[in-house]
């Protein structure tokens, strides 16, 4: 069968390579054509449009390249309607892909998106959209499942990919000693620093983060710099050249690291799935901040703490993010051995939680089940 992929981000790429792989397993002649990133395009898929050229955050941003997505909308509906596929599979990126699926199930395709957008956390009414255009949605949270369903739509839980990409990193990782020895760091214990990747995040909270490193004289402080910045640019925010720094390595950092200061979002699961004790960091500019509030409806900005339903890892947000804050709290991870430990006793329940690792193979076969149920008996 044919099958054309959207993904709009790395993570999606990352995501999209290993359900190809996975696919490709349960449907051998299986043809792909992406959008998405090298990763896909090495699990198979002929990459019609990279990712790296959709990166298009925040209204002003939009605005000012408001042809250029409109151009890449009607682009990639004219490559779907020549393609002619079985299915257009969806991956995350809501806003693009949303509106692709309404053009794609009123052309009578196959709609099937893998990750949901995070709809339960603002833009809850997207749920009624996704139930119109969307035949089947493969969930990665097990709190989607009851969310989805009191808008009268059955979704199908998979599990959560990170713990396949996770658990395929650990088993080719390289030793601390070797992660040391490339990175030039010393032989202290390392403490992971997550600032974000977006300008503002970084100026905002990196000064923060830093200052309490200098608390902790006995650890070395690493940040995980993030591909869309460059080392000159985390400089001028520190205001200093002496800092630590990685690219490209956020996994390494987070496997060999004691804690983590981490920004909400994805990286507080994937410190969490690498047994990281974290301090869960927000902060932004005030009046993205009050928006944000009103709109956000959940109790929780860490994915964790959201999982759980419970306060797991601490969060400080905004003014709450403070050096005395961070401090207390980092104090408490480092030195007292119960309150580490609860929380490592969490991250277990997490994992259990989040479902075994084989997400892409469950959700390669329930997609196969789905168009073509005759020939593929679900196991």
């Amino acid at each position: 069968m044919k099958y054309f992929v959207i993904a709009g981000e790395a993570s999606g790429d990352l995501h999209g390579s290993n359900l190809i792989k996975a696919i490709k397993k349960e449907d051998p002649e299986a043809e792909f054509l992406a959008w998405g990133g090298d990763l896909m395009e090495d699990a198979g898929a002929t990459i019609l449009k990279h990712f790296k050229e959709l990166a298009f955050m925040g209204f002003l941003v939009v605005l000012q390249n408001l042809r250029t997505i409109l151009g890449n909308e009607k682009l990639c509906k004219s490559q779907i309607t020549e393609f002619n596929p079985d299915a257009v599979i969806f991956i995350d990126y809501p806003g693009f892909n949303l509106r692709i699926a309404k053009w794609a199930k009123h052309n009578k395709f196959k709609t099937l998106y893998y990750i949901s957008p995070k709809v339960w956390a603002w833009k809850q009414s997207r749920a009624k959209t996704i139930k119109k255009y969307i035949d089947k949605l493969y969930v990665i949270f097990p709190f989607e499942v009851p969310f989805y369903k009191a808008y009268d739509y059955d979704v199908e839980f998979i599990g959560h990919p990170l713990m396949d990409a996770i658990a395929q990193f650990q088993n080719a990782s390289e030793s601390v000693e070797s992660f040391r020895t490339e990175n030039q760091l010393s032989d202290l214990p390392i403490i992971s620093i997550l600032p974000g990747s977006r300008n503002d995040e970084i100026s905002y909270m990196l000064p923060i983060m830093l200052d309490t490193a200098k608390k902790f004289p006995e650890y070395q402080f690493v940040i995980a710099g993030a591909p869309s910045q460059n080392i000159a640019f985390y400089q001028q925010v520190a205001k200093t050249k002496e800092i630590k720094i990685v690219f490209g390595k956020t996994y390494e950092l987070l496997n060999h690291s004691v804690a983590g200061l981490i920004t909400s979002g994805t990286a507080t699961l994937e410190a969490a799935l690498f047994n990281v004790p974290q301090i869960v960091c927000y902060a932004g500019n005030q009046i993205s901040y009050i928006v944000a509030k009103r709109l956000i409806k959940v109790k929780y900005i860490s994915l964790v703490n959201l999982v759980l339903d419970a306060e797991v890892v601490k969060e400080y947000i905004q003014g709450d993010l403070n050096l005395t804050n961070t401090t207390a709290e980092m104090k408490r991870i480092l030195y007292n051995e119960d309150y580490k430990q609860n929380m490592l006793n969490e991250y277990e329940a997490l994992r259990r939680e989040l479902g075994n690792a084989g997400a892409s193979e469950r959700t390669a076969k329930l997609m196969l089940k789905y168009l073509k149920p005759e020939a593929t008996p679900f196991q």
